[in-house]
């Protein structure tokens, strides 16, 4: 990062846009940074700044269509405490981007930080900077970036993971968390409170908050329509469709659909749908303080008592117990 003696600015940051990135990531982070930077909330780079560069060319358009102009040229990464790399739908475009690989490589020898937005954590990876670091990757794409870089350690179970040099974060709303964690690094916690009273949220989310996520595929390549059952049945979390609706979704028999699941993951798909449920009630009592019965309700079960059976019995503790473990438990950025 920058010497002391070299600031202007408490917090400095220059985002790349990727093409296609996603717009809420973008958006939500980059809000944060603008709520942070001014007493008066109008928006002066006063404590905070920012500038918005393009990975080719000026104006680079997001996934939804929008069109993003940017500053000329790539950012110097010495007038910077982070280089963020603002990913999305480009994440498996195989053209070399060597120039931005290079300016990477150049930020991390000058001890600028990196942060990897969204998919902006392919870049890094790109950029040969795996190690023995752990990445953040949005549930959605582990899958291709496990393809890409066997070697990382990747994890889904958090919103964004701190490694010291290498911030990386799912993206979406958790890019705001992760502003709201630099803001409060860097600019203190009550400018960090004051960015939540203008976004009109309640807390920030810690790193070890779990992404809404709730199977997780068997190691190699998996059967497709064993992909395709398991993304339905998540859709369907809360309205439970039989295993012949599931099968028919498929395109198979549901003789056929069980001997997937079973050679796949080892349990029939009603015991595996059983679980991505009481995955999605135990991040329901992590990410909130909504009642047991109304999660339970909201997860598929017929009342609590099942519910908190069936928790009892996977997890070896009841939902309150859980509960009141998550909200005394640690609030690392790791």
């Amino acid at each position: 990062m920058k010497p002391a003696a070299a600031r202007r600015h408490e917090l400095s940051i220059a985002l790349i846009l990727q093409d296609k990135f996603t717009i809420a990531a973008f958006s939500g982070f980059i809000d944060a940074l603008r709520l942070a930077a001014d007493d008066a909330a109008k928006s002066r780079q006063i404590r905070v700044a920012w500038k918005v560069f393009a990975q080719h060319r000026s104006p680079v358009m997001a996934s939804c269509g929008l069109r993003v102009a940017t500053e000329d040229g790539l950012p110097v990464p010495e007038d910077y405490d982070y280089i963020a790399i603002c990913g999305g739908n480009s994440f498996a475009d195989a053209a070399p981007a060597p120039q931005l690989a290079q300016l990477i490589q150049r930020a991390h020898r000058a001890r600028v930080g990196l942060l990897g937005i969204c998919t902006g954590s392919f870049a890094i990876a790109r950029a040969g900077l795996i190690g023995d670091r752990r990445f953040c990757i949005h549930w959605n794409v582990a899958e291709p970036f496990k393809a890409l870089f066997p070697r990382a350690q990747i994890s889904v179970d958090r919103i964004f993971i701190d490694e010291g040099d290498v911030i990386t974060c799912a993206g979406s709303t958790a890019a705001i968390d992760l502003a709201l964690y630099l803001v409060m690094r860097h600019c203190g916690q009550d400018r960090a409170q004051q960015v939540m009273r203008h976004m009109m949220l309640s807390q920030m989310r810690p790193a070890t908050m779990p992404q809404a996520h709730f199977y997780q595929l068997p190691p190699g390549d998996s059967h497709p329509r064993l992909r395709r059952a398991l993304h339905f049945m998540e859709q369907q979390l809360d309205h439970p469709p039989s295993v012949g609706a599931i099968a028919r979704y498929c395109g198979v028999s549901v003789r056929q659909l069980e001997r997937i699941f079973l050679q796949a993951l080892g349990q029939t798909p009603n015991a595996a749908f059983r679980q991505m449920r009481l995955n999605y009630g135990r991040y329901l009592l992590s990410a909130g303080t909504l009642p047991v019965t109304e999660i339970a309700h909201i997860a598929g079960f017929s009342d609590a008592a099942h519910f908190s059976r069936e928790f009892r019995r996977a997890f070896h503790e009841t939902p309150s117990a859980h509960r009141r473990a998550r909200s005394h438990g640690p609030d690392a950025g790791s």
